[in-house]
């Protein structure tokens, strides 16, 4: 399947019994889980439930299997790829890694994940000030001094759904670090990090790798694994974790040896890897396609309804797949659409939906006639 006409969305859209009862246009906060990540995540609770700690073996060569297929996903290399359980673990594994590099550069929009565990570090971070709901590449290039040696980044905003263009930035940081919170668009947008030279990138399963919270993935690069030591370790972070050693350190240079200290949390881990496999499937070109596809679709008809989108959709190059409503009364509107079985969220200046692969016209039908209710 390598084209959106190529693939029945209908039986895609199957695969996700939430649909069955509500338009779940709500990807951005929690996306759901599929029928086979389900299987994957409970799976492991079952084998558990039967037979203890009997295939620890067999759960540590999976989690491995899980860690070749994020990273073939990205374009990185395995050893490149650490299993987390969310966008906060991931960045600060990239904090530890970049500490000493520089100032930081962000933007206003940030959700504050991208920002504050450096400023923690007592690293400072100067924010490019949006226009109009966008960051330009050269605004951040003009943000650069002699100071800063770090851009910060997140592919999709959630404040207000801009895209920014990673590829164009990859080739304007010139020497600074390039890194990507993916949450908002990892398991919707394709993300090459060779291609477009990011050198670390963290992001959650819960939201659209619909895998589920207690789960995510960074990955570091090799050239920053090189250069970098890890800031905590765990039993599992050296090379002999079974040879129980106390008086020497033999670290290994891979990314897990910095993400999974410990004893992994298989079932997050599992339900990751089938939700990976699930959207490599369908391909990503194509969900990309779909979900822009739907989100035209959902603006077309938020203006023939009178109502205000304040998401940049001018280019299509900074469109995503969730967009900001401007809504009065907002809580109300989002309590009222709830009760509609039509899921989305509130916002300061409105609602936030998300159009996901998995959703179709029917779906912002509803939204449409809900709000049409809800707001006379």
């Amino acid at each position: 399947m390598t084209t959106e006409t190529q693939i029945d969305w209908r039986i895609v859209r199957s695969h996700f019994p939430v649909t069955e009862k509500v338009a779940y246009l709500n990807t951005a906060a929690a996306g759901p889980l599929s029928r086979s990540v389900m299987a994957a995540g409970s799976g492991y609770y079952q084998q558990m439930m039967a037979d203890g700690d009997l295939h620890w073996d067999e759960w540590l060569a999976k989690r491995e299997e899980v860690r070749r297929s994020v990273a073939r996903f990205i374009n990185a290399d395995p050893d490149e790829i650490g299993l987390t359980t969310n966008t906060s673990s991931g960045m600060n594994l990239i904090v530890d890694a970049l500490q000493g590099r520089g100032e930081v550069i962000s933007c206003d929009l940030e959700f504050p994940v991208s920002t504050i565990p450096w400023i923690h570090r007592q690293i400072p971070v100067h924010q490019a000030q949006n226009m109009s709901g966008e960051v330009d590449p050269g605004d951040i290039r003009r943000a650069m001094t002699p100071k800063t040696g770090i851009i910060s980044l997140s592919h999709v905003q959630y404040s207000n759904g801009f895209r920014s263009d990673l590829a164009q930035l990859g080739l304007e940081k010139g020497s600074h670090a390039l890194v990507v919170n993916a949450s908002q668009s990892a398991g919707v947008f394709e993300i090459d990090v060779k291609r477009m030279k990011i050198d670390a990138l963290c992001a959650t399963g819960h939201k659209w790798m619909l895998s589920g919270y207690g789960s995510g993935f960074v990955y570091i690069s090799r050239a920053l694994l090189s250069e970098t030591k890890p800031r905590a370790i765990g039993w599992l972070s050296v090379e002999d974790p079974y040879g129980d050693r106390n008086s020497e350190i033999n670290l290994r240079g891979d990314a897990s040896a910095r993400s999974e200290l410990g004893c992994p949390h298989f079932a997050g881990i599992f339900a990751l890897g089938a939700s990976v496999d699930f959207l490599a499937g369908i391909g990503m070109a194509s969900i990309q396609e779909r979900a822009l596809a739907m989100n035209r679709i959902l603006t077309d008809r938020l203006a023939e309804a009178g109502l205000r989108v304040l998401s940049p959709i001018g280019s299509e190059r900074s469109r995503s797949a969730e967009t900001l409503v401007a809504i009065e009364n907002q809580a109300q509107v989002v309590t009222k659409l709830a009760k509609q079985n039509v899921i989305v969220t509130e916002k300061p200046e409105g609602i936030r939906v998300a159009t996901d692969f998995f959703n179709d016209e029917h779906d912002i039908e509803r939204l449409i006639a809900g709000l049409k209710d809800a707001t006379r």
